[in-house]
């Protein structure tokens, strides 16, 4: 204590030693308090002790300007705040009381102390000026409006930080906070700032003691950047823990307090960690720190470069053997500041007394404090700590950047707070010399169609539809073949139509938002649905419909009922496609397809780079999409197994290239199962669309495909082949019963007559029936002229047969006369020779005889040309039943069995 009161004996105020001696005279002092510790704090050092050089020789500089005050000079009083308040109060009060009072209180340097004696400066009308307090709960202006200071706060940062983040496009950010309320607030400061910036806090985690558990926090969150604000005595806690996790290297940034520059990490005793670890875990980290001492090789007010400056400070420090403190400049640029402001306020002082119209003018201490609160907002000069502003009482100052690299602080960048831009000093370094990722990037990745794969599907489709189009050619074109014309070929061209309306879904299925917009997509979801529903209804509803009409047909006996089947028919099947045509269009009035995106579960880089992959496929669904889907399978079933159902009873009714049952029976056969499977295939591999659209596709082109193939080729074949001669054997006793059906004509036309006279509205329903057995005879009696054209045919071939026959039998005739012969001198010999010798025979057992081989052939061809005739599409002389006789009660044709022996 001793020393300090020593000093105190010493003179500290600005004198103003320039002017003339003549006209020294006794000056007026202006007293300013200078309320500091005077004791040392372990954390920090004796800060007035390293900072009262920096105010002697502001005050020497003073000394060597002109006198800006006139009769007036400065006094500092230092007093001793112990940081205590309590003794703070005292120590203030007794100055206030016993005098002298003081004009502006200088210095500052514990929060609480600081905070305490700024709430009641307003009614004192007192303005205290700190370079040393950084509290950022000191920037209220609505508690403490006559609080400037010189430093910037520790909030200061934050605004340097959020243009940082902004440079490296880091926007998302987690905290580690150390509970202390000087560090609270910076936090608290912070997120008001990240929210402003639109930069997302993802996680922030605040802890006392033990670091580790809010580390793991940050990891497990995918904090990439980490704001740290903790003391530099807990710093070896928190990176051990850093080490420990991994969460260093080229994944993590670390951006620290400015404390980074010490050599700290030495002292790693109170951990499990070694100097070593601490040091590999901060490599790369960066500091955040308000500029002590301008880098600018500018002349400030005092004439000196910041650089000058620093090298007066030093020497006098060194001299008095005390370190360095950080607050030195701001306190050298302070002393300046209250310098300039009792100069503008004494300059203001004076204007008002020259132009008073009052002969004893005076200022009153409020009047007093207003303008030094006005001058300290005026306030505009380059010092050695950079530009001096006030903006609402804080510090407009800049902020160093510096990345620890190879064991050593290196400035890389620095803000400037009146640019709002980074200045550029050194490169940073990054591993792989790419900026660090804020997160771990999740790239979307679209499972789309395989563009080979739909190649092959498109080539197949057009196949498909190139097939289909032929089938239905070639039916327009042999209409009128009695093979087309008895299998309904109308019913033959909506199978066809209902095919390519299901083929032509495949091309709007392999769509996806990689080929075409969203709107697009949805539409084609739309065109997708319809085409499948609508072309599965016309392809198996008008199987359903022939499979029903054969059914009817064998099971109705009366012609009533067989003349209206047709009409019946048409009328089955646009009820079907009528339902289904409803249902397609309340799903897309009520509840139309939109385009909506699954997402999968995020999966890892393949090569190992520092990202995810998230898959996703675009679907086509709507709010009830189940509701819906059920109502389409639901439909489809029972038309499917109602067509199963038919097939299966009508598969003993089988009359080749007519009814096509064994047809459609199979087509039905294999389309259901196929169905049925490809569906549960598709819902178990929905998650794999490259699978999924296969399956789809393979049941369509399956179902398709089998369809039309079962039954239009018999057709073909049996067009392009001919008939099957045991068929026609079946078919040509048609013509025999011709008069007999034309007698039944006749007295249906009587009846008809019978029924117009007795019941007017009956005359359609028998014109119709008229019509009808009228198109069947037509059809017969073309049946007729091809099997007579055939029939010569066979009659020529027979001819040629007949002979070469004869001709064969001249030579057999000769040899029955040479033989006859011999055989009549062979008996004359056997009557000479006794009766017990060989040559009694009957001639009866020579088969070979001449008069039995003439026998034969004579009884032989005649009958062999009768019996040929009915198998090659001759007339079966056979009786023939009624055609509106059931056929399962029709008895088979007479048949000849000849045996032909001999030859």
């Amino acid at each position: 204590m001793e020393y300090w009161w020593n000093l105190l004996n010493v003179l500290v105020f600005w004198e103003l030693t320039q002017m003339p001696s003549s006209y020294c005279l006794v000056r007026q002092k202006l007293p300013v308090l200078w309320i500091m510790p005077l004791s040392g704090d372990p954390g920090r050092g004796n800060i007035t002790e390293e900072v009262l050089p920096a105010v002697e020789l502001a005050l020497h500089h003073l000394s060597e300007q002109p006198s800006p005050l006139g009769n007036y000079e400065l006094q500092f009083h230092l007093t001793d705040s112990e940081c205590d308040n309590g003794k703070a109060l005292k120590a203030f009060f007794e100055t206030i009381f016993n005098g002298p009072k003081p004009v502006m209180i200088f210095g500052g340097v514990c929060s609480s102390v600081t905070s305490i004696l700024a709430q009641s400066l307003e009614s004192w009308n007192l303005v205290q000026l700190s370079f040393a307090v950084t509290a950022s709960s000191l920037a209220n202006k609505r508690r403490f409006p006559n609080f400037f200071r010189t430093v910037p706060s520790d909030s200061a940062v934050n605004v340097a930080l959020m243009r940082f983040l902004r440079q490296y496009g880091w926007s998302r950010v987690g905290t580690l906070t150390q509970r202390e309320p000087r560090f609270t607030e910076v936090q608290g400061d912070l997120r008001r700032h990240l929210e402003v910036a639109n930069i997302q806090l993802a996680e922030a985690e605040s802890f006392s003691e033990a670091p580790c558990d809010c580390v793991k926090k940050l990891k497990d969150n995918d904090v990439r950047i980490v704001i740290a604000h903790f003391d530099v005595s807990l710093a070896a806690k928190v990176f051990c823990c850093v080490y420990n996790l991994s969460m260093y290297g080229q994944k993590y940034q670390w951006i620290l307090p400015g404390w980074t520059q010490a050599i700290w990490w030495t002292n790693a005793d109170s951990t499990n960690c070694t100097a070593n670890n601490i040091q590999t875990a901060i490599e790369g980290s960066i500091s955040a720190d308000i500029e002590t001492l301008s880098t600018r090789n500018i002349r400030g007010i005092s004439g000196r470069t910041p650089q000058e400056y620093e090298e007066e400070y030093n020497e006098r420090r060194q001299l008095k053997r005390l370190g360095p403190s950080k607050f030195h400049g701001f306190a050298y640029d302070g002393t300046w500041v209250v310098a300039k402001v009792l100069t503008r306020v004494m300059e203001t002082v004076r204007y008002r007394e020259r132009y008073s119209i009052y002969h004893n003018f005076t200022v009153t201490e409020q009047e007093v404090g207003q303008m030094i609160l006005e001058a300290m907002d005026k306030i505009n000069f380059f010092g050695v700590t950079g530009h001096v502003m006030f903006q609402k009482g804080e510090r407009m100052a800049n902020v160093k950047f510096a990345q620890y690299q190879d064991g050593r602080a290196v400035d890389i960048e620095q803000y400037s707070a009146f640019s709002d831009e980074l200045e550029f000093i050194s490169p940073i370094q990054f591993q792989r010399d790419k900026p660090t990722k804020d997160r771990t990037h999740v790239y979307p990745h679209r499972k789309r169609i395989s563009i080979f794969l739909y190649g092959i599907v498109a080539f197949l489709t057009f196949l498909g539809i190139f097939t289909a189009c032929s089938f239905l050619v070639f039916s327009v074109k042999h209409r009128n073949h009695w093979a087309i014309t008895k299998s309904r070929p109308f019913m033959n061209s909506l199978i066809i139509v209902g095919a390519v309306l299901s083929y032509s879904s495949i091309f709007f299925m392999g769509l996806d938002g990689s080929y075409v917009s969203d709107k697009v997509f949805e539409v084609s979801c739309s065109v997708q649905i319809s085409c499948l529903s609508i072309g599965c209804t016309a392809a198996f509803g008008a199987m359903f419909v022939k499979t029903w009409t054969i059914h009817s047909s064998f099971k109705n006996q009366s012609i009533e009922k067989t003349a209206t089947k047709n009409y019946g028919s048409v009328l089955l099947l646009v009820f079907l496609l009528l339902i289904d045509l409803s249902l397609v269009i309340c799903l897309q009035i009520l509840d139309p397809l939109r385009r909506t995106v699954k997402e999968y579960p995020v999966e890892a880089d393949p090569n190992g780079q520092d990202f995810f992959i998230q898959p996703f496929s675009e679907r086509c669904e709507n709010t009830y999409m189940g509701f819906w889907m059920a109502a389409f399978y639901v439909y489809k079933g029972i038309l499917l197994l109602s067509t199963c159902f038919l097939a299966w009873v009508t598969r003993q009714m089988n009359i080749p290239a007519v009814n096509d049952s064994r047809s459609i029976r199979f087509s039905v056969f294999v389309s259901v199962p196929v169905i049925l499977i490809g569906t549960c295939a598709s819902m178990l591999w929905q998650d794999q669309p490259n699978v999924q659209f296969c399956i789809v596709t393979l049941v369509i082109i399956t179902c398709c495909c089998s369809t039309l193939c079962m039954v239009f080729i018999p057709k073909i074949i049996f067009i392009r082949m001919g008939p099957d001669p045991a068929f026609l054997s079946r078919r040509f006793h048609l013509i025999e019963w011709h008069s007999e059906f034309e007698k039944k004509i006749g007295q249906d036309n009587n009846e008809r007559n019978i029924m117009e006279q007795n019941n007017p509205g009956a005359s359609g329903c028998v014109t119709d029936m008229t019509q009808n057995i009228s198109s069947r005879l037509d059809i017969l009696l073309s049946e007729n002229l091809h099997l007579k054209r055939n029939n010569k045919e066979l009659d020529s071939e027979l001819e040629n047969l007949t002979r070469q026959l004869n001709d064969l039998s001249s030579h057999v005739i000769e040899n029955v006369i040479v033989r006859s012969f011999v055989h009549k001198a062979v008996k004359e010999k056997c009557r000479t020779l006794p009766e017990s010798s060989h040559c009694k025979r009957n001639p009866l057992e020579d088969i070979n005889s001449p008069e039995l081989i003439h026998r034969r052939l004579s009884l032989q061809l005649p009958i062999l040309h009768h019996a040929y005739l009915p198998s090659i599409g001759g007339v079966d002389s056979s009786p023939l039943n009624s055609p509106f006789e059931s056929p399962q009660h029709t008895p088979m044709p007479r048949t000849y069995g000849v045996l032909v022996t001999g030859l």
